[in-house]
């Protein structure tokens, strides 16, 4: 297991928390988002890559959390469900405010798949 971390500085703009490594899929077990200054708009996305999309017949994202406002000092924390990510899909995150400063972090258990 391995908890990945980003901070959203940069209004509006899209980061990429994680990306599902080739030949894995991952578990995803917990999503923790801290708003440390200002107030902002959190965006919180399952991004699949096209393989997945083919094979699983999904859409192209998912919201995790969508268009959540958050004062300073604000948290939110997703535990108790797993999100299962296939190669290439990303989990990504935009924080919309004059001075966004948002933590986020996302613990995943990675899983070697065997190819054929």
């Amino acid at each position: 297991m391995k908890t990945v971390n980003k901070t959203c500085d940069t209004d509006e703009q899209v980061e990429t928390l994680y990306i599902c490594p080739a030949n894995c899929r991952a578990h995803a077990s917990m999503l923790h988002l801290v708003n440390a200054g200002g107030t902002v708009t959190v965006d919180a996305s399952l991004v699949r890559a096209s393989a997945t999309q083919t094979a699983l017949g999904v859409d192209a994202s998912a919201h995790i959390l969508g268009g959540k406002n958050m004062s300073t000092g604000d948290y939110i924390q997703f535990t108790g469900a797993e999100m299962i990510l296939e190669a290439g899909d990303s989990v990504t995150v935009v924080a919309d405010g004059s001075t966004p400063d948002v933590t986020v972090m996302l613990t995943i258990e990675e899983f070697f798949t065997i190819p054929g």
